[in-house]
């Protein structure tokens, strides 16, 4: 295992949330680092994330902006794409940990990626599943 964290979405969409600046500067230095080569995301992270700030945020960021922001940061911190392997296992961390689907393919893609830590907000706090801890960093 390394020293490489993985972003669940919920730390990503905290990076653009202007009514919580202490969540968002918290989110924002995790993204900064990933992007210096300390962390990842998977494709899951994409699909959610482009889905909240495209319809769910209350100001929604525009086509464009979407796609800047797609090309600058989610695509170079992507490393995770799946396969039935990959679905087989999430399977597993599902059933073991009762996890609900969406997070067991974050937890997952997490450990495919070899990371020693995911940053979650929606997950317990401290859980150690095989060789990944979540954290909540807020």
């Amino acid at each position: 295992m390394s020293d490489k964290y993985f972003l669940d979405t919920n730390i990503i969409v905290y990076s653009f949330d202007v009514q919580s600046l202490d969540k968002q500067r918290i989110a924002k230095d995790l993204v900064s680092n990933a992007i210096k080569g300390q962390g990842c995301i998977s494709y899951q992270v994409i699909q959610e994330f482009l889905n909240v700030v495209s319809y769910k945020f209350k100001n929604s960021l525009s086509l464009q902006d979407c796609e800047i922001y797609l090309k600058r940061v989610l695509t170079p911190l992507c490393e995770v794409y799946p396969n039935i392997e990959f679905f087989s296992q999430a399977l597993q961390i599902k059933n073991r940990w009762q996890y609900s689907w969406y997070d067991s393919l974050i937890i997952t893609a997490a450990l495919h990626a070899n990371c020693s830590v995911l940053y979650s907000e929606d997950m317990q706090h401290k859980q150690v599943i095989n060789s990944l801890t979540i954290i909540n960093p807020f």
